[in-house]
């Protein structure tokens, strides 16, 4: 198969065209983003997070609910995003597609030496613009997170333990070494 030229501009139609290669593939604002297959730190990096997400879902009751791609995301214009991990209302889940999801209260990106850029600039600025209240560039190489939120122009840097507020007054708390502790 010969890879898409990626200098163009691409449609959401057209990449969701593409043939189930393997590959993951995205478009913000026309730009396509293409992930191959991830190692399997990012996959035990991300199996960590959604246990520590959904757990706490599950002993806090709220009107939200964790998943994982892969999952197309829409959002205005030429946008389909796959966030590894994402946090949405309940109400705006559907048994048929993803078409119905428009908020995400937490999108996480687990990088890879692949997806550095895209998710640290061209994801990270459409999550931002998308007023995505939080937003989690996870490095296990680096064995750190950076919280981005729509207006921060640099991101914090958490090292140690990682705290989401998504029910007032229970925060999560995740302690990085653990979250790394099998890369």
């Amino acid at each position: 198969m010969v890879m898409p030229n990626t200098a163009r501009l691409y449609t959401v139609d057209e990449v969701l065209g593409f043939p189930a290669d393997g590959n993951r593939y995205e478009v913000v604002d026309g730009e396509l983003l293409v992930t191959p297959s991830p190692r399997s730190r990012h996959q035990m990096v991300v199996g960590e997070l959604y246990y520590l997400l959904k757990e706490h879902l599950r002993r806090h009751p709220s009107n939200l609910r964790v998943a994982l791609s892969p999952a197309d995301i829409r959002f205005p214009g030429e946008v389909l995003v796959q966030p590894d991990i994402f946090v949405v209302p309940v109400e705006e889940l559907s048994a048929q597609d993803w078409s119905s999801v428009k908020t995400l209260v937490l999108a996480v990106e687990v990088l890879s030496p692949s997806s550095a850029r895209g998710d640290r600039v061209v994801k990270r600025r459409l999550f931002q613009r998308q007023g995505v209240p939080v937003y989690w560039v996870v490095d296990p190489d680096a064995r750190m997170v950076e919280v981005w939120r729509p207006g921060d122009d640099r991101p914090e840097v958490v090292t140690e333990v990682l705290v989401w507020d998504a029910a007032p007054g229970v925060p999560l708390m995740v302690s990085l070494d653990q979250v790394f502790q099998e890369c």
